[in-house]
């Protein structure tokens, strides 16, 4: 029998063999015409890369004479139409570049810069409209001529498409020097064919006698194992069909009082004085036994030869003999010392669970009164600042300086308090509304706050320095939320710098957390007090100093903890601060951008 199964296994050699021998020149010729194909398919897509951007460009430049139209003759609803399907049609077609060349890195980067441009001209013209329409016709028409300077797209569009080009052109010598491989391989094949023949020729006499080797050693196999399974510390029966015993490590013996040199041919039931004279375990082992199944960890008590309650673990499988003769391998495990470990961690969870729920009550209940309060407050707030005003009108001038000075601190004040109400309202709303999770590109919300910030910047040096970020898995709204503290907080304290450093960078932790960074060389902060940073209303700068409320960094933390990430802060006195937060890794994607400064 043997014999006939090594003749079998020879005979399927030979036949893949001939298969391999047959196959190869079909898989080469097959492959020439498969890179032929590839090769018509590049050119379709260069051609439709191409067609792409010389429609963003129509469209750009369509959109940017609809605004010269609405400035120069006023609101018009087709021109408006026009920039609004511009707008829309260019955003789905730099998403169909990105797809269409996002296996070329180059590319990428050119429609990374190609999308900022559109972007800062987008936003140039918006302006223009909105100052348009604000009867500013002089400054709407700057706007335009900035978008145009400052944006340019030709260069980008001629860059894109000549790299295109230049792919392509790529690719056609790639596939000649390939066809000439191709030949070089048919050529190689046919050797290896010959010397695979031979190679069956011998392999095939060494093969017998490795067959008789593999017999011996097979032998002496089988009886290390028997000296392995004595050696196991693990208990380890061997039963027939009948669930009698026919081989039994020192370990069983041990456990269940058996007499080493009286091992053999003994009832499963009777042994360790009827520890295993369990009905549904005799039953499970019968099962296995006849239908050639498993059994996985069956639990069961029992009381050992040295009269202790254990608990333990059952595993069984059939196994077949030298003689062909089935049998039942069973294995036992003690897991008592577990079990009671596993009782005392689930009282624990237990407890644990309550606390947990105590503490997401006594949280609940917080945000509610924050919430309560806040609202409540917005009537009085709102009588105070309305009477004083009443006050300040009824008294005219009989009202001294020191009166109107009065009635004003009164009316700053509501003010400011409406504020912080309103700011406290936006923190306790963070804790409660449902993440709405999707990909985030980081790199155009840090754009969407820098762009938010330049008014601010306009009779100032702000030198910004920002990295490629990725994308992200999280909720659009409050991560951006999270930028414009950050990026709004970097601006305001390098306010009373000549020349204010920002740079916005990306890590990844040794865990694969995206690790984010915005430094600055602006007022700084003493590290003893760097835990109120993140409480709400805590500040370290005068409020004449750095105006403010104190919630913003505290709407930070509260979005970042609920993506599983977490906040924290660097910095000195005269000298700069450091803000980090982490967000879990996620299979959104590693997209970067050039460094932009």
């Amino acid at each position: 029998m043997r014999n006939l199964s090594f003749l079998r296994w020879r005979v399927i050699g030979l036949l893949l063999s001939v298969v391999v021998i047959v196959a190869l020149p079909y898989a080469i010729t097959r492959n020439t015409s498969n890179d032929a194909l590839d090769a018509s398919q590049w050119v379709t897509h260069s051609s439709e890369v191409k067609s792409i951007t010389y429609r963003i460009a129509y469209l750009s430049r369509d959109a940017e004479a609809a605004s010269y139209r609405i400035v120069l003759s006023g609101d018009d609803e087709t021109a408006q139409g026009r920039i609004d399907d511009a707008s829309h049609a260019i955003s789905k077609l730099i998403w169909q570049l990105r797809d269409l060349t996002r296996d070329n890195p180059d590319q990428q980067a050119l429609i990374g810069s190609l999308q900022t441009t559109i972007s800062g001209r987008s936003t140039l013209m918006w302006q223009a409209l909105w100052r348009a329409r604000h009867n500013d016709r002089p400054g709407a028409e700057k706007a335009l001529r900035d978008a145009g300077k400052l944006f340019v797209l030709g260069d980008i569009l001629d860059k894109i498409v000549s790299t295109e080009d230049r792919l392509l052109v790529d690719r056609r010598k790639a596939a000649q020097a390939q066809s000439s491989n191709y030949r070089l391989v048919l050529g190689i094949g046919a050797f290896a064919q010959m010397a695979l023949l031979g190679i069956i020729v011998v392999v095939s006499e060494r093969q017998i006698g490795e067959r008789l080797r593999a017999e011996e050693r097979e032998s002496q196999a089988v009886r290390r194992s028997r000296q392995i399974v004595q050696a196991v510390r693990e208990p380890i029966v061997l039963l027939d069909k009948e669930l009698n015993t026919l081989l039994v490590n020192a370990a069983f013996a041990e456990l269940y009082g058996m007499d080493p040199d009286e091992t053999q041919s003994l009832p499963l039931a009777e042994l360790g004085g009827g520890a295993w004279n369990d009905g549904p375990l005799l039953q499970r082992l019968g099962d296995v036994m006849l239908r050639d199944r498993e059994l996985w960890d069956y639990e069961l008590n029992q009381r050992t030869a040295d009269g202790a309650d254990r608990r333990v673990v059952v595993n069984a499988r059939r196994v077949q003999q030298e003689s062909d003769e089935p049998a039942l391998l069973v294995t036992v495990s003690d897991i008592t010392v577990r079990a009671l470990v596993e009782k005392q961690v689930k009282e624990l969870n237990r407890q644990l669970e309550g606390k947990v729920e105590q503490i997401s009550d006594v949280n609940r209940e917080l945000e509610a009164f924050s919430y309560s309060v806040s609202h409540d407050l917005r009537a009085p707030l709102r009588h105070i600042a309305g009477f004083a005003g009443k006050l300040e009108r009824h008294l005219g001038e009989r009202l001294d300086d020191k009166g109107h000075h009065y009635l004003g601190v009164i009316s700053g004040s509501a003010q400011r308090m409406a504020q912080l109400i309103d700011d406290l309202l936006v923190f306790s709303r963070l804790g409660r509304g449902a993440l709405r999770l999707q990909p985030v590109d980081m790199q155009s919300l840090v754009d969407e706050a820098r762009a938010l910030v330049e008014p601010d910047t306009t009779d100032r040096r702000v030198e910004w320095k920002v990295a490629p970020l990725p994308v992200v898995v999280g909720d659009e709204n409050m991560l951006r939320m999270v930028w414009q503290n950050l990026v709004s907080n970097a601006v305001k304290y390098t306010g009373k710098c000549d020349v204010a450093r920002i740079s916005i960078e990306t890590t990844r932790a040794a865990n694969g957390d995206y690790q984010f960074t915005v430094a600055d060389n602006g007022a700084g902060f003493d590290m003893e007090y760097a835990g109120k940073l993140f409480g709400v209303f805590q500040r370290l700068h005068r409020a004449s100093d750095f105006p403010g409320n104190g919630i913003g960094l505290a709407n930070v933390r509260r979005i970042v903890a609920r993506h599983g990430g977490r906040v924290w802060a660097e910095g000195e006195p005269g000298k700069g601060a450091r803000f980090h937060f982490s967000l879990p890794a996620s299979d959104a994607g590693d997209t970067h951008r050039q460094d932009r400064s």
